[in-house]
């Protein structure tokens, strides 16, 4: 296992965050990492997403940043160029995934079916994303998905919050969730970090727990 799913492991949560700005994305990760979670994925859902990685790597060097939404092998070499540790992707791209491959950054490709996990398993990944978790039916499918694939670990992403992730994280081969409510827009847009802390706090005592830590 990489150094970077180890830290995902360990952390259980991987906060989804949509920055309008650098500044924005910086205080933001400023009160995860307040909160007990040094980890982020920043999305290439805005154009401030390189710039905001690039000054987290520069000014949090101890927390582990990567970029996600990405949908073209150009939003993959943007994010490499700035920094980022890992590469997510909303759904299974063979032309992203190899590039992550070529430039030894670890790719988290989003599956929703047996032929997505099939092309997964083919390029010698060993993580996913489980997208869009709850739409797809939740627990249950990704139970189901996941039986001919024992070799895979999921990290199920959409649709998750606070009442649902000791769920996922019951289920052996989902170590860690990705989510978006403890670092939803609004609050990093009118400046309630501290509430990004409390959430953040809340969630990581959910998966001390959820894990027997």
């Amino acid at each position: 296992m990489s150094d970077v799913f180890r830290m995902i492991e360990q952390s259980g949560v991987v906060p989804v965050v949509v920055a309008t700005s650098d500044e924005e994305a910086l205080h933001t990760c400023q009160a995860l990492a307040r909160g007990g979670l040094p980890v982020a994925e920043i999305t290439f859902r805005t154009a401030a997403a390189a710039a905001a990685i690039a000054r987290e790597r520069r000014e949090m060097p101890e927390m582990l940043v990567g970029a996600g939404t990405v949908l073209t092998v150009d939003s993959a070499r943007q994010a490499l160029d700035a920094g980022a540790a890992f590469l997510v992707s909303p759904g299974f791209s063979r032309a992203v995934v190899q590039f992550a491959i070529e430039k030894g950054i670890p790719a988290l490709p989003g599956c929703s079916n047996p032929t997505d996990l099939m092309a997964a398993v083919e390029m010698g990944l060993e993580w996913v994303k489980f997208f869009p978790a709850e739409p797809l039916g939740g627990l249950g499918m990704l139970k189901a998905l996941a039986a001919p694939f024992g070799m895979l670990k999921f990290v199920p992403t959409g649709g998750i919050d606070e009442t649902n992730l000791a769920v996922y994280l019951s289920f052996k081969q989902a170590p860690a969730c990705g989510g978006s409510w403890m670092v939803r827009k609004e609050l990093a847009q009118a400046g309630r970090f501290d509430e990004i802390e409390r959430l953040t706090a809340e969630a990581v005592g959910i998966v001390r727990a959820a894990k027997g830590l």
